[in-house]
């Protein structure tokens, strides 16, 4: 009888056992996933940085470029009025 009971306790000693091992994989499974997703948030998070630093440099550059258009198409103004050529071009346009 005694040993009867010492294996019952052994048996669900060892069926204990087995259970805490699977849940302590299954914590382990958890934890590397929870791992794999904070480190893959973080890259994420990086490369949206990256993107807004671009964005706003890309901004910045169009901006400039625009006023270096305008100032362009100011200067060719000036020089077309300033010149003869075009000058004459319009008064033949202004006279039909």
């Amino acid at each position: 009888s005694r040993k009867r009971a010492s294996k019952v306790e052994r048996a669900h000693s060892t069926m204990m056992n087995a259970d805490m091992d699977a849940v302590e994989a299954e914590n382990q499974v958890e934890l590397e996933e929870k791992t794999r997703l904070i480190n893959q948030v973080l890259e994420l998070q990086h490369t949206l940085e990256d993107l807004s630093a671009r964005v706003d440099a890309v901004k910045e550059e169009n901006l400039k470029l625009k006023s270096e258009n305008q100032v362009l198409g100011q200067y060719i103004e000036n020089l077309m009025s300033a010149s003869s050529v075009f000058q004459t071009t319009d008064t033949k346009s202004k006279r039909k």
